[in-house]
Formats: C-alpha cells, structure tokens, sequence
C-alpha cells in the first residue's frame, strides 16, 4: 500500500491534480450546490460548465505554448496575438451587412491567418536570426497591442453578429461550444504529438537542438512550427473572448493570459528548461487555474487580493511538483520515524 501511494505520489500529475480536487471540495464546502448542472433550454449550466468554458481560452493558449516551452523557447506575445484577432475580426464584422453568417466565417478565418503570419514573424526572430525567445516574443507583446488599437482606432468596437457570438457563447449538443472548440485542438495536438513522430522531434529539439540537428532533425523547421501553432491557438482563444463579448477592445482581450498560460504548463508538469512536455498536465493546470479564480470570490476573499492569491498558490503546486523540495520532505520523513530515531539513540 506504501508502495502504491509511493509511486502515485511520484507521478508528475499527482499533486496537480490533488491540488484541483481540493479546490473543487473547498467550493463544495462553501457552497454545497457547487456541483450541481441542471439542463434548460437544451443547454447545460452550473459551476462546472462555467469553469470548463472559462477555461477554454487558456487552455488554447496554453497548448501552443507547451509546445514552444517544449522547444527550449517562450511566447510572450500569445495575449497580444489573442488581442489583434479578436480587433480583426470584429473590425471586419461592423459596418454593413453585419449579421451575415459569411462575414463572421470570413471574418475568422482571416483572423487566423493574420495570426499565422505573426507566429511565422515570432518563428522567423527565433530558429532563423538566433535571437532570444524572450526577446523575440516580447517585441509583439508590446507592439501587437498598438497594432491591435490601430485596427480598432482606438476604440472599443461593438458588434452583432450571432454566428460570431456563437464561438464563445454558444451550444452543440447542450454543452456549450467554446469547450467543444478547446477538446477537439487538445485531441487533435495530442493525436499529432503522441500518435507520430512530432512529438518526439519536439522533444528531442528541446532536450540538445544542436544534437538534434547532426541527428538530421530540421530543429529549425520544428521551433518554427511551434511558433506558429502558439500563434494560432492564441488567436481562437482571441476569437472566443471578443466572441463572449461581442467587442473587440485591444487594451483588455487576452491581458495576462501568456502568464496563466505559462503557469498552467509549469503546473502541468512541463519544464522551461525544454526537452519532454505533458499536453494531460497542460489541461489539469488550465483547469486548476481557472478553477482557482472561482474559488477565491466563492470563499469570501476580497477580489483585490486575487493575483496575490493565485500566486501564492501556484507556488505551493510548483514546490510539490519540485524533485528536490519531495526528495527533502521524504528525508525529514524519514528522520523523523520512530525506526530513525530509534537508530540514532543506539
């Protein structure tokens, strides 16, 4: 049985998801009708719906930016790209004809391609010209939300467009459809990267780029492409936001969101050092983030401590995921026990 808790205890998902589960008890606590989903109008609503279709975005975000982190790199510029395509894409819809099914399906898929071009700009700075990851990246975080208000000229734009809104507030088959849009990236990633080599190749970029390179891995070919997945998957979570609002406001969409998705990798499991990476563990830590941010108001704790909060949580998880902080606390365990001691008095 020891042995058991042992080995489970080891696992790198073990205490992420010990530490949602607790969360989602302390709710229960609070609020003893925290589980509860109820079908109206065809459509699931409760708590947890909420928390998976908040999530959504994160999760996107994140799952680009496993990737990247896999490769060595870091994306900084994922809330800015959210920003720039929800600007796009409302911009695109206002004006005449705005109800029209077509426009909002155009108006999407130019979004996205537009952030498939700044992904292959974050890939370019990157793999070809060799310059930092974070540097990279932080010359769009800053300049990606001034291309965002330029596209929307300053201004918060607002639109009315029902095929749109449907991307984050909408329902397929009772669930809503933001978190069918979310599963299906996070199944179609991990049949990519677990079902053929890409994940492997991943892998092995970040682990030795250069032993992988003389190995005949096009190393820069793969970080490139990680670039542009993050891009991309940055730009649908910039969709489902201005989709939930039916506005585009450059200043807010997607603020912060390359944090939370960075701590849900690190949380997940995924090192910043590269090498292998845990889509499983990149869910729980979007899960637990967005989880987190519904259990501080439903606990009673002040809205103005909540980045506190969150932070000092996060670091609890992180020092439990910790090989160094486990191998000290199985060494004060064991000095502990009366077998120890009881050597130590002899």
């Amino acid at each position: 049985m020891r042995s058991l808790v042992s080995r489970l205890s080891g696992h790198q998902l073990f205490w992420p998801v010990l530490a949602l589960v607790a969360l989602l008890l302390i709710n229960v606590i609070a609020t003893p009708t925290f589980f509860e989903v109820r079908l109206q109008d065809g459509h699931l609503y409760g708590n947890l719906v909420d928390i998976l279709r908040n999530g959504a975005p994160i999760l996107l975000v994140a799952l680009g930016m496993t990737l990247v982190i896999a490769t060595r790199g870091i994306d900084l510029s994922v809330g800015a790209v959210a920003a720039i395509a929800g600007a796009v894409a409302c911009v695109w819809i206002a004006g005449a004809d705005e109800g029209s099914a077509s426009k909002a399906l155009v108006a999407c898929v130019l979004a996205l391609v537009i952030c498939l071009v700044l992904g292959l700009w974050n890939g370019f700075l990157v793999s070809v010209l060799g310059i930092q990851p974070i540097i990279a990246t932080l010359v769009l975080m800053t300049a990606g939300r001034g291309l965002a208000m330029l596209v929307t000229g300053g201004q918060i734009t607002t639109i009315n467009n029902p095929t749109f809104s449907k991307i984050g507030g909408g329902f397929v088959l009772t669930l809503p459809l933001a978190i069918l849009i979310a599963l299906f990236v996070f199944g179609l990633t991990a049949a990519l990267t677990r079902r053929t080599a890409l994940g492997m190749l991943v892998e092995a970029v970040g682990i030795n780029p250069e032993a992988s390179r003389l190995a005949g891995v096009r190393a820069r070919t793969i970080i490139w492409t990680a670039y542009v997945f993050s891009a991309v998957c940055a730009g649908l979570a910039g969709l489902m936001i201005a989709s939930n609002t039916n506005a585009a406001d450059a200043n807010a969409a997607g603020l912060w969101i390359e944090l939370d998705a960075i701590l849900a990798v690190v949380i997940g499991g995924t090192s910043l050092a590269g090498g292998r990476f845990s889509l499983a563990g990149t869910l729980v830590g979007a899960l637990f983030l967005t989880t987190l941010a519904a259990t501080i108001p439903n606990i009673g704790i002040p809205s103005e401590t909540n980045y506190l909060f969150k932070a000092v949580v996060v670091i609890l998880v992180c020092l439990l995921q910790s090989p160094k902080a486990r191998a000290a606390l199985a060494v004060r365990r064991r000095s502990g026990s009366p077998v120890v001691q009881a050597g130590a008095a002899a």
